[in-house]
This record gives C-alpha cells, sequence and structure tokens, in this order.
C-alpha cells in the first residue's frame, strides 16, 4: 500500500471531489454513542483519497468526536484472498497492536465490514525519506544524524519486543510535519526467538544482511536492522547505496564480498562527512552481526550508539522524548501526493466505501478465509484496548489458514520458515528509486530491482 501526504489536513485542503462528497454522505444520521459502540467507520469523516495500494486505498479521515486527523488504509477481502495474503495481514495486524513508540506510525483503531479490513494509524506529512532523496539527492551530515539516532530509538524499542523489521529503507520512514522520523510497514515484519536462528528471506534486497542473504550461514537475528540501517544512512548521506549488481547473484555478491569505501569514490558536489560519520557508517555495515554497532546484546544496543563518537554532541533524553528540534522540517506548502489520485478516484467508478452499520456474515457460510478474517482481525480501539502480544512468541501466525509451500526461495536456494513466520512464501515485488510515494505496506516479501526479476523466473 502506498500513501501519499498532503500539504495540509482536513477538509479545508481543496473543495471536495464527487467521490469524497458520496463517501462522507452515506454515514448513517442516527446518534453515534461514542462511550460504548465499537469503533466503526461512521465514526470518521472521510476525505481525499491519497494512496493506492494492490488491495485497496488509503483516505484521510477524521474522528468525528476528538476532530484528530488519521490516515485510513482499507483492504479489500477478496482481492487479499485473491492473492494468498491472508496469513500477512493478519501478521501485520497482530504486530501493529503490540507496539507504540514515538518513532513508529501507530496503530490507533483496527476495525472490519463485510467487504474490507481497516487499519487508522498516524497521519505523517513529511512524506517519506525517498521522496525527500529524489527531490534533493543526499542530505546535510547533521541532518543524517539527527534521523540515524531516532530510527535507533525505534528499532531498539522494536527488538525489546521481539520484532524485527527486516525492511527497513527510506521508502519505510516517514516524516511527520516537524521532521521527526518514523517506522512503518511491518507486513513483512516477524517475532523472533533466541533459541532459533530465522532464515526465511524477506525485505529489499539492496538493504539485506550478510546473513540473510548468504545460505552458507546459519541465519539471523535482529541484528540485519542495524545493517539495513547502515545502508540508508550511507544512501542518505552520498545518494548511493554501497552494494549493487544487475543480477541476484552479483548482487549477493556484493552484499557479501565487495569491499566498502567510505566516502565512496564518487561523491555529490556537498560537505564532507566528517570522520566520525563514516566510522558509524562502515560500523553498522559490519559483515559480524556480533560486532556490528548496535548489536551486542538488545540491552545495550541503544547504549552502544549513544556512546560512539559521532553522538557525542547529541541530547539523547531530549531527543527521546521528541523535545529537540529536528534540523530538516519538510516543505508544507507543497503537496507531496499523487494529484493524479483525485482523478483516479472520480473516474474508476469502483464501489464506494459506505459507513452504514451492516451485519457481518454468518461464520458458517464463509470461506475458510473469510473465517480467518472474522476471528482474527479484531476490533482495536488505542483508547480502550490495551496494548499486548496477541500471540505467544513462539506460535505461528494465521496458523488456521491454508497450507502453504514451507521455505522461502531466494537466489537460488531454498531456506525454511521459524515458528513464528506463519508459514509464507515469498513474493517478488519491485523496487523503484523513482517512487514518490509513502508506503504503508504492499503485503509482500522480497522486493528485488526490475532488472533482477529474471532470477526469479
Amino acid at each position: 500500500m502506498r500513501f501519499f501526504t498532503s500539504s495540509s489536513s482536513g477538509s479545508q485542503s481543496r473543495p471536495h471531489t464527487p467521490a469524497d462528497k458520496a463517501n462522507m454522505g452515506c454515514c448513517h444520521s442516527g446518534r453515534i454513542d461514542y462511550e460504548h459502540d465499537p469503533v466503526h467507520l461512521c465514526h470518521f469523516d472521510m476525505h481525499r483519497a491519497v494512496g493506492k495500494g494492490a488491495f485497496g486505498k488509503v483516505r484521510v479521515v477524521q474522528h468525528k468526536r476528538s476532530k484528530t486527523t488519521y490516515a485510513l488504509k482499507y483492504i479489500n477481502k477478496q482481492q487479499c484472498i485473491k492473492q494468498k495474503s491472508v496469513a500477512s495481514i493478519i501478521q501485520e495486524r497482530h504486530l501493529l497492536e503490540e507496539v507504540n513508540h514515538p518513532f513508529l506510525v501507530n496503530l490507533r483503531y483496527a476495525f472490519q465490514d463485510e467487504e474490507n479490513c481497516f487499519y487508522v494509524l498516524d497521519l505523517m506529512m513529511g512524506g517519506d525519506l525517498r521522496f525527500h532523496l529524489n527531490m534533493r539527492g543526499c542530505f546535510p551530515e547533521h541532518v543524517v544524524r539527527f534521523w540515524v539516532a531516532e530510527l535507533a530509538c525505534g528499532l531498539s524499542y522494536l527488538h525489546e519486543q521481539r520484532i524485527i523489521h527486516r525492511d527497513i529503507k527510506p521508502d519505510n520512514i516517514l516524516l511527520d510535519a516537524a521532521g521527526h522520523a518514523h517506522i512503518t510497514d511491518f507486513n513483512v515484519a516477524i517475532h523472533y526467538s533466541s533459541r532459533r536462528r530465522h532464515t526465511s528471506v524477506g525485505g529489499t534486497m539492496y538493504y539485506m544482511a550478510p546473513e540473510m542473504v548468504d545460505p552458507a550461514r546459519p541465519g539471523y537475528y535482529w541484528q540485519i536492522d542495524f545493517w539495513s540501517l547502515g545502508v540508508v544512512a550511507h544512501e542518505l548521506l552520498w545518494h548511493s547505496r554501497p552494494f549493487e549488481g544487475n543480477s541476484v547473484e552479483k548482487l549477493t555478491h556484493s552484499i557479501l564480498s565487495d569491499s566498502i569505501t567510505v566516502p565512496p569514490r564518487v561523491v555529490p558536489k556537498m560537505a564532507p562527512v566528517s570522520r566520525e560519520g563514516c566510522g558509524a557508517v562502515l560500523s553498522l555495515l559490519d559483515r559480524n552481526p556480533h560486532t556490528r554497532l548496535g548489536c551486542r546484546s538488545i540491552a545495550t544496543s541503544l547504549g552502544e550508539l549513544k556512546s560512539h563518537p559521532w553522538f557525542a554532541n547529541l541530547d539523547w533524553r531530549r531527543l527521546e522524548r521528541k523535545e529537540m528540534q529536528p534540523p530538516y522540517v519538510p516543505d508544507q506548502s507543497r503537496a507531496n501526493f499523487d494529484v493524479g489520485l483525485e482523478m483516479d478516484d472520480y473516474m474508476s467508478g469502483e464501489k464506494r466505501l459506505t459507513s452504514k452499520r451492516r451485519a457481518l456474515p454468518d461464520m458458517e457460510k464463509v470461506s475458510p478465509e473469510q473465517r480467518i478474517f472474522l476471528e482474527q482481525f479484531t476490533l482495536f480501539d488505542f483508547e480502550r484496548s490495551p496494548r499486548s502480544s496477541y500471540f505467544p512468541r513462539n506460535e505461528s501466525i494465521g496458523s488456521s489458514s491454508p497450507p502453504s509451500t514451507t521455505g522461502s526461495t531466494y537466489a537460488g536456494h531454498s531456506r525454511g520458515h521459524s515458528p513464528t513466520e506463519s508459514g509464507r512464501t515469498s513474493s517478488v515485488r519491485t523496487s523503484s528509486d523513482r517512487s514518490s510515494t509513502t508506503r504503508y505496506g504492499d503485503h509482500t516479501q522480497v522486493i528485488v530491482p526490475p532488472t533482477l526479476l529474471a532470477g526469479y523466473r
């Protein structure tokens, strides 16, 4: 799912299209009991469609009582079943319920109707880092250092919850209006167990750690996320990734064997990066996960980064509380979304969302996949529901789903799933640096550049 941010919030950003009016006018006129009624679509005023994905769209919505603006992501169940992504949706739904942190895009509400599953998420008005990279080329060192520190706080929190994100990249880092960085897109995230390594492959190949792509290694733990953070830091500083290749085999070889030159031999015209900054990037890109920066243990992870010379002048206490002024503030006078979506929303003729309450189907009369949605995509309200693990740490997610192939094929080899990885098979999607979108999740697994697709066919 791709999400495009707008330059202003709420209904005052532009005149409503006919599609907006149709969606906003369909809520029943009866009085809403916010205190006792479960959360539902009729609790929100819907505004522009700002994103489009494989299973549905994203709209800006405003809660009628609190007037808070959110991002509403809705997923068509039939499309999801058709693409065999039910387990992936349920996996993300459960993970999102567990987490809540200042540097994550947090789940606020979840509910469903007969046709769709709905996520109501924090709305980020600053766009994603891929968009800003494409616009600027690279960023000053002090800006990158600030974002890396914030992202490290978010990753450290996830790892404490025994969650590996597995897809840290500029596309999945959103800025709020002030310029703070937030991690999003949990559709390939997994729980990990310290009792066994994980071996399935998931994420975007350019950002995959050596221990994930090397079939000779025994597997990986949470340390892969800090490797990905190192690749992101390299890309933000020099507008280039440290590892390249025009085939799966060549890119794998680059990740496993190429020498890492920091700064790169060819760099954009900008102020040079300090020795401490170069050292931090190299330490994050340590091929040994046990000596990688921030990776000696979960308990000391964030402390390792705090003690690195690159972060010596950061006030971490204020940073973790979001009390520091970000050094880069997104331009809110310019729209960061695809304006063509509004015309597409008007012309597509697709069935409109309706906030009229309808009874859910009879459990005895639905397909096994629909039954999984009804049973496991449960209601969530952040003001009422406690955030806790929805399932045992080592139990498979979506275990009642139809059986699927066990193992993920990648670069010519197959690696088995761990008990917490839901038995999902890897699919492939292309990754484009030309994207100007903010990702809220496409519910797919392995991402490779278009030139590498031949290796999977």
